[in-house]
């Protein structure tokens, strides 16, 4: 605990400090009930996002024996570009995906196997959802550190803060009382000793 003055001016500096923690406390705490459910939301659509892999990956289980042929599917299909912004989250930029689009060259169907238009529609798909999660893992991240950040303040407040002002305060107006009553002790006993000199006069 910090060294406080025993003044009328401290006083005022702790009741003051006290009202603006209990002002901003609740702020931090809808903060934080606010990242909480959007760190829900966004494990929810990165569960989706696993899910919609995993159901591509069982569609092409079937396909493995005929990627197992050679062809190159890097020459028909790249990504082209991954346009994105910066968006916001309780008051936290993180980078949002808009689009990913891909440059493909139309493979020959005489020298390229049947399922190949096929196959590269669901790798295009794959690589496409492999993208957007790595965009839902960097919110993720960015979200957590907000939260273990605001987290970390509400405690200072609810813990620290607010107990240490209201202690300040409350020792403050026990030493002013105790100061105050023996002012007016020694103002008494000066009265009272004042008085005696004038009647010995």
């Amino acid at each position: 605990m910090a060294k406080i003055k025993y003044t009328k001016q401290e006083l005022k500096r702790q009741r003051d400090a006290l009202q603006r923690y209990e002002r901003y406390l609740p702020t931090l705490q809808l903060k934080k009930q606010h990242l909480q459910a959007e760190t829900r939301v966004l494990e929810e659509r990165i569960r989706a996002n696993d899910a919609r892999v995993s159901e591509l990956e069982r569609g092409l289980s079937g396909w493995v024996r005929l990627f197992s042929e050679d062809v190159d599917l890097g020459a028909h299909l790249r990504v082209g570009q991954i346009r994105h912004h910066t968006g916001s989250i309780a008051g936290v930029s993180i980078p949002e995906l808009d689009d990913v689009t891909f440059e493909r060259s139309v493979p020959d169907l005489f020298a390229t196997p049947p399922w190949m238009d096929d196959g590269l529609e669901v790798v295009g798909d794959l690589i496409r959802l492999r993208i957007e999660r790595l965009f839902l893992e960097r919110q993720r991240t960015l979200l957590r550190e907000e939260l273990r950040t605001t987290s970390q303040r509400v405690n200072l407040f609810e813990k620290v803060k607010i107990p240490e002002a209201r202690e300040n305060i409350r020792v403050i107006r026990i030493v002013l009382g105790d100061l105050q009553a023996a002012g007016v002790a020694r103002a008494k006993i000066a009265k009272q000793k004042t008085g005696h000199l004038l009647e010995m006069a």
